[in-house]
């Protein structure tokens, strides 16, 4: 076998086609595993900077002072982001509460904060167990795909030193195929590995970073509630402002004093 076709059975392609059955099984379980790990990286890299931008709007309106009013507009916009998800189950507790007027004593409010409190815990514990899936994968990637790599290199190793027990020969001809494909085994463990361990430890970051800025989201949302409770104000949202305004127009109207045509009315019924 001269250079060139030496050079030729040892491409990518042919080392795969030549190569023993478990060593060609443990290419595929690789190249698979590659794949995945690498869907999985597309998946967090735009949710987390989808997650990012979203949260950093609602940062911007809590931290200008603005109402609940304008978040709840906003949010409303995004029902399947997980600080929507946790302000939903937030404002369910807090109408539920307003509905059976359970805020109306002191007692009643300290446990409508504690409510909440306890509500926004059990759901950001809930969406950031979401938002963990997929990196499991990465990790089994990560951490297994080099000695799934390496197996398939001693197996093809071995069926290279048989190969040349059988046939007596030493020459690189011989040697070289089955030395490469074994090395080439583990150079797929090594490319599934090395992205997948990469990809996780960013994801873990971006995780623990977007798990405390959903903390401090709803710390503010926490805070402005209290405060509301304090006030004895339960508008969180446009259906509530316009319920209060239309309250406050008709106690306005109650409270204006009678015109004269009403006080010549009510004259003429009492005579």
């Amino acid at each position: 076998m001269n250079a060139a076709n030496l050079s030729a059975h040892l491409s990518p392609w042919h080392l795969f086609i030549n190569a023993d059955v478990v060593v060609k099984a443990i290419m595929v379980f690789l190249a698979l595993a590659s794949v995945s790990s690498w869907a999985v990286i597309a998946e967090k890299i735009s949710r987390f900077r989808s997650l990012r931008r979203r949260a950093a709007v609602w940062l911007d309106l809590l931290g200008s002072g603005r109402s609940l009013v304008k978040l709840s507009a906003s949010v409303q916009q995004h029902p399947k982001d997980p600080f929507s998800r946790i302000y939903a189950a937030v404002l369910g507790e807090w109408r539920q509460t307003h509905d059976q007027n359970l805020q109306a004593t002191h007692r009643g409010a300290d446990g409508l904060k504690e409510r909440v409190n306890r509500v926004a815990g059990i759901a950001t514990n809930i969406e950031i167990g979401k938002l963990q899936r997929g990196l499991s994968i990465l990790a089994t990637v990560g951490s297994v795909s080099p000695f799934v790599g390496l197996f398939g290199t001693v197996w093809g190793i071995m069926n290279s030193f048989q190969g040349i027990a059988a046939s007596n020969n030493t020459s690189l001809s011989v040697v070289a195929p089955g030395i490469a494909e074994a090395l080439f085994a583990t150079a797929l463990g090594l490319v599934a590995a090395i992205p997948a361990v990469i990809a996780y430890n960013r994801a873990s970051g971006d995780l623990n970073d977007y798990a405390s800025t959903l903390s401090t989201l709803t710390g503010i949302v926490e805070v402005q509630l209290s405060r509301q409770v304090d006030a004895g104000d339960a508008t969180v949202d446009a259906v509530d402002s316009d319920n209060r305004s239309r309250h406050d127009k008709q106690q306005d109207k109650s409270l204006q004093p009678a015109s004269g045509a009403d006080v010549r009315s009510i004259a003429t019924q009492g005579a």
